[in-house]
Parts: C-alpha cells; sequence; structure tokens
C-alpha cells in the first residue's frame, strides 16, 4: 500500500510540475541553434490578429448567420461574439504581459501555472485546431478560386482521379490537390521568416481593408430600410436567433491567440501584446457590423446568397464592378486567414518540441531564416494532406473546441496567479503545491499598500461581502484555497451547461441547474473573499474574478454547442496525444531531465559521504568530531571548526564567523 501511494504522490507531482516563469519567458536555442527572430511590431501583431478572422467572417459568416439564424439581428449576434471574445482577450493581455517572451501562447502559458498534464493537452488541442482551420481556409480558397475559373478546376480534379471523392463529400466532390498546393505554397512562405510572413499578411489585409471599403461604400447606394421592418422586422428570429448567431459569430473572432503565439518574435511584447489583441477585435468588430448592416439592408434577409454573400448582393443590383471588388476581397481574406492559421501551428509545435513535450527534432530553428522549418515542414505536409483528402463540408463540422478549451484554461490561469503571493509571480508554485489544505501558512506580506482608499459606501459594502481589506496581500493558504475554487468553477460550469444544453426542460431541468448556479455563486464569493496579488502589471485584466469567471462561463457554454461527433474527435484526438505523452513527452520534457540529473547528483552526494564513513568513521582527515582541543573536523558531510577559529562550513551554504560576522550565502538555484 505504501508503495502505491508512493507512486501516486510522483505521478501526481510529475503531471502537475510547472516551469518557472524565467525559464518559460522563451525557448532559447541550444547547441549553437539561432532563436527566433524578433522582428514583429505591434503594428504587425494587430495585422496577423485581424487578418486571422476577417475574412471569412466577411465573406462567409455574415451572410450565413443572417440567412439562417438572425436575419438583420445578425449584428447584435457579431455585438455578443465580440464582448464574449473580449472577456478571452483581456486574459490573454494579462498573461502576454506576465510571461511575455514565450512561444506556444495558452500551451506556455497554462505550463508555468496549471500544470504539465494541461499544458500538453492544451497545445495538443491547438494543433489540432490550427491543422483544421489551415485546411479549411485551403479548401474555402480553392472552391473561391474555382468559382471564379467556372468551375474548371473541379473538372480537371474530377478528370484525372477518376471517381475518388473526398472524405465527408458527395459523389460530386473530387479531392482538391489545389488546396493541397496552396497549403504547400504557404508553408514555404511561412519557412522563409516571419519578417516575409508579416510583409505578405500586410499585403493581403491591405486589399482586404480596399475591398472592404468599396463593398460598404457601393452597398450604401443599395441599401433600403423597408429590409429591416418587412418579413419579420429586424428580429424575424426574436433574441433566441440573436444568441444562437453569436454562437456561430463567436468563431469569426477565433484567431486573435495568433498574437500571443508570437511573444518570442514580438519586439516589445510586454505592450504590443495587449494592444494587438484590443486592436485587432475592434477593427474585426467594425468590419463584420458594418458588412452586416450594409449587407441586410441591401438585400431581404432570404434573399442572401449563403456562399458568396457579397458577391450576391452586388448580383442582385447587377453591379459588375462591385462583384469583381467583392470577389479580390474574398480571395485577399481567405488567403489571409489561410496565413493566419498557418502561422501559429509551426510556433506551438517548436514550443513544445524545446520543453521536450514533442520529439526534440521538431525544435530545430533554420539559422538562415530564423523559423523553426522542421515544424513548418511537419505542419504544411499534414495540412496539405487533410486538405487533399477531406472535404470542406467535412472541415466546417470540426469547430473550435480545442480554441475554445484554451480560452478557459487562460482564465483559470489568471485567477491562479492573481492570487498567489507576490514573490511567487516570478517564480510561480506548482498546483500541486497549492492544492493540499494541509498548508496553515498565513504569514503577512510586508509589500505596501498600492490600493487607493474606497469611498464609504464601497467600503461597506466590502464588509458586507468579507472582502479582505485593499492591504490584504495572499498567503500559501489563501492561495490554495483560491486554486480548489477556481478548478472547482470550472468543472461547475460544464455541469451548469450540461445541465441547460441537455438536460430536460421544465422544473425537472431546473432542479438541475439551479443547484449548480447556486454553487458557482459561492465559489465566486469564496474568490472574492481571497487576498489578491498587489503587483502591478504593464496591463492587468480588469474586475477579477468576475471577469474570467465570466469568460470560463462563455466559453464552456459556447463548448457544449457543439455536436457529439466533435466531442467524439475531440476524445480521439485527445487519446493519442495522451500516448505520446506518456510514451514520449512525460520521460523527456526538461523538467523530467532536471530532476533525473537533482536526483543523480544527490545520490551521489550520499554515496560518497557513506563511503567515507565506512572507510573510516573519524572522517576524511583522521579527526575526531567530538575533539575540543581546537582541531578541525567533519561531520555530517559538513566541514566545522571550533568556535576559537574563525569561520566555519555548516549545512545550509553558508560561511559564517563567530560573534556576527558577516557570511557569503551560496545560491542553489
Amino acid at each position: 500500500m505504501a508503495s502505491l501511494v508512493e507512486a501516486w504522490r510522483g505521478a501526481r507531482r510529475r503531471l502537475l510540475r510547472t516551469k518557472p516563469a524565467p525559464v518559460a519567458t522563451g525557448c532559447p536555442a541550444q547547441d549553437g541553434e539561432a532563436g527566433l527572430a524578433k522582428v514583429l511590431s505591434a503594428t504587425d501583431l494587430v495585422s496577423l490578429g485581424a487578418g486571422s478572422c476577417a475574412g471569412t467572417g466577411m465573406y462567409v459568416v455574415a451572410g450565413l448567420v443572417a440567412k439562417t439564424l438572425a436575419g438583420p439581428g445578425v449584428v447584435l449576434s457579431f455585438a455578443a461574439a465580440a464582448g464574449a471574445s473580449l472577456l478571452s482577450g483581456a486574459c490573454y493581455a494579462e498573461l502576454g504581459v506576465r510571461v511575455p517572451r514565450t512561444a506556444g501562447s495558452a500551451y506556455a502559458y497554462s505550463y508555468v501555472t496549471v500544470g504539465e498534464l494541461a499544458a500538453f493537452l492544451i497545445g495538443w488541442n491547438l494543433i489540432l485546431e490550427y491543422l483544421i482551420g489551415t485546411a479549411a481556409g485551403a479548401s474555402a480558397l480553392s472552391a473561391a478560386l474555382d468559382s471564379l475559373a467556372g468551375g474548371a478546376v473541379r473538372r480537371y480534379a474530377a478528370a484525372r482521379l477518376g471517381g475518388l471523392s473526398a472524405l465527408g463529400g458527395g459523389p460530386g466532390d473530387p479531392p482538391d490537390p489545389l488546396a493541397a498546393l496552396i497549403v504547400l505554397l504557404t508553408a514555404l512562405v511561412v519557412a522563409l521568416g516571419a519578417r516575409n510572413s508579416a510583409a505578405l499578411n500586410n499585403v493581403l489585409n491591405a486589399v482586404n481593408a480596399a475591398a472592404w471599403a468599396f463593398v460598404v461604400l457601393a452597398g450604401l447606394f443599395f441599401v433600403s430600410t423597408r429590409n429591416w421592418e418587412e418579413d419579420g422586422g429586424f428580429l424575424p428570429f426574436g433574441w433566441s436567433g440573436v444568441m444562437q448567431g453569436a454562437a456561430t459569430c463567436f468563431y469569426a473572432f477565433i484567431g486573435f491567440d495568433i498574437i500571443a503565439t508570437t511573444g518570442e518574435e514580438a519586439r516589445e511584447p510586454a505592450s504590443s501584446i495587449p494592444y494587438a489583441i484590443a486592436a485587432s477585435l475592434a477593427t474585426c468588430l467594425l468590419a463584420y457590423v458594418s458588412v452586416s448592416v450594409v449587407l441586410t439592408l441591401a438585400v431581404p434577409y432570404r434573399l442572401i446568397d449563403g456562399s458568396a454573400p457579397l458577391m450576391g448582393m452586388f448580383a442582385a443590383h447587377h453591379f459588375r464592378w462591385g462583384q469583381y471588388a467583392a470577389a479580390a476581397g474574398s480571395v485577399a481574406g481567405l488567403s489571409v486567414s489561410l496565413l493566419g492559421s498557418l502561422f501559429p501551428m509551426p510556433r506551438i509545435i517548436y514550443a513544445m518540441a524545446s520543453d521536450g513535450l514533442l520529439f526534440r527534432c521538431l525544435s530545430h530553428v533554420w539559422a538562415r531564416t530564423r523559423t523553426p522549418a522542421a515544424a513548418c515542414a511537419l505542419s504544411g505536409l499534414l495540412a496539405s494532406v487533410l486538405a487533399l483528402v477531406v472535404s470542406l463540408r467535412e472541415l466546417i463540422q470540426m469547430m473550435s473546441i480545442g480554441t475554445l478549451l484554451a480560452y478557459s484554461l487562460v482564465s483559470v490561469c489568471v485567477l491562479l496567479l492573481r492570487h498567489r503571493p507576490d514573490d511567487d509571480d516570478l517564480h510561480p508554485r506548482p498546483l500541486s503545491a497549492l492544492l493540499p489544505s494541509d498548508s496553515a501558512a498565513d504569514d503577512q506580506d510586508e509589500t505596501p499598500d498600492f490600493h487607493e482608499e474606497k469611498p464609504a459606501p464601497v467600503a461597506r459594502l466590502r464588509a458586507v461581502l468579507g472582502v479582505p481589506p485593499p492591504g490584504a496581500r495572499p498567503t500559501e493558504a489563501s492561495a490554495g484555497t483560491a486554486a480548489r475554487c477556481t478548478l472547482a468553477y470550472l468543472a461547475l460550469s460544464f455541469i451548469l451547461w450540461g445541465a441547460v444544453v441537455l438536460g430536460p426542460g421544465g422544473a425537472a431541468g431546473a432542479a438541475l441547474w439551479v443547484p449548480a448556479a447556486a454553487g458557482l455563486a459561492a465559489l465566486l464569493l469564496i474568490l472574492l473573499r481571497q487576498p489578491r496579488s498587489g503587483r502591478r502589471l504593464a496591463y492587468a485584466a480588469p474586475c477579477v474574478p468576475f471577469l474570467p469567471a465570466a469568460a470560463i462561463l462563455v466559453n464552456s457554454y459556447f463548448m457544449l454547442k457543439l455536436s457529439a461527433l466533435t466531442w467524439a474527435r475531440f476524445a480521439v484526438w485527445c487519446a493519442l496525444g495522451l500516448l505520446i505523452y506518456g510514451g514520449y513527452g512525460a520521460w523527456h520534457s526538461s523538467l523530467e531531465l532536471s530532476a533525473r540529473q537533482e536526483e543523480a547528483g544527490a545520490s551521489s552526494y550520499r554515496r560518497f559521504d557513506d563511503h567515507l564513513d565506512d572507510e573510516d568513521p573519524r572522517g576524511p582527515f583522521g579527526y575526531d568530531p567530538g575533539d575540543d582541543d581546537g582541531s578541525s573536523g567533519y561531520q555530517n558531510g559538513a566541514y566545522e571548526q571550533n568556535r576559537d577559529d574563525d569561520v566555519g562550513y555548516q549545512r545550509g551554504g553558508s560561511w559564517e564567523k563567530e560573534g556576527g560576522g558577516s557570511c557569503m550565502e551560496e545560491s542553489k538555484n
């Protein structure tokens, strides 16, 4: 039994071990290899973030949601989705400031705070999401080019590939070699360097922005308020349709996490990452809302072309130049969206391989371009195969469950870091050190109080709720309480939405979700009563713990709105990842290798001492440790001298001088 308990404790420590933040602030090159080039400005980051999601949002999602879910209320759907995305974006921005120079985005953040297993699963699922996004973007771009060519690409593929059909496609859906070629060319651009990728991204975004401006301005000549008044009015599907549309529109904002993956290549990540996240979200919201307004005012929502809404809008009014502009914008927007999906994938693979959780050969950096060339090649190869053999219809159904899970974990990380003692911000303690309840440390931190005095009504409200005074600082005990409450809140949020989305209606359903909602409120109150860190950051998420808690609720709701088939694919992909982690990552991670080296060094030291004691009990120099005649002695592996001498060596690594003299500390960090 004792051996089983010890084995469980060892496995628990291994799964929950974390990287210190100074180690995680970059994946330094080793063995003479070059590191990633720090060449991206704040403008480049905004362009990458906005471009990664603006294409599909304007040219696909807006028309689809307006036609089938919300009608003209798609404008409100985009606004609600932007608000939900902003919750996670604020948490991403804070972690981008706390751990600025790191590749891997949510993977690196969770490795610093939550633990190794959670970090691996987050990184593994982000790879899947970017893989699917890249293949879907290439397939959509191939379809757009095929449409402009009058179907010549599809006819050529059908003639050359015989009766083969893409997975998930019908008899008339052959494999798509053009999509595979597009992925390989994009991977080559990404491998040629971050500067080249950013330059191409900026050019494509400029074309997309020009097309957006032309579409909006030209569309104003065809607007009619009757389209918002007739056929059900502004909300033909009611508020339920607006919220269902928001769940779909939310995926049009997924992509700002690409900004967080570029932390090691950004020039000033601590300041540029928060700015770029906020600016890209604002840019996308402006583009989506303006296009939705013009589209639903120019064409009755039931007559919108779901596959090419903007081209169909101008076709309905027989404006050929508008069709050309929309087509050019569609190609540019889908291209930049494809680049935005492929660009971060090698960075995450590179970060995981640098930490030893994936095969270390994938962390090789091409010295000429200073990009993770091996990871770029693998990413391009896998995505091209997926784009070749899987139909666009099937790829679209594989929604972003991994990204939503990553968003939730980022919010969890913010709550954990905010409630840890200030001294642990640079050296976060493992989650396993916070979970046990036997810690009784309640020492008060001497950090100065930077909080301003609150007005009397606010102070009374804080007293009623039991909120600690502004000068209170976290302790190990309060940090452990906050960690347990945060993890319980994450689990209970899934239980709540499971009862709401999947449970029965009426009183029976209320009997399931009301206790869960009450439990969430109680956990939030407990979190509110825990003292928080007073450390000042260049940017900090506001309204903690309410904002991260709201982000967790929103993301868990959207995850449970996904189909059962999506969850099945998610389970299979996670099972494959766990096999890789159990067979390779857990035994080859940098933390595991360091732990083995420390254990080997400690064992050698003990064996050396034991050998000396067995050979000569009086010590290595033949002196008796108990002598009182002023001679020196060796005791318990520590060299000591009598009190009459000036100095002595004591365990703990310090030289001390009798009578209050100075000491020289040796660091083992």
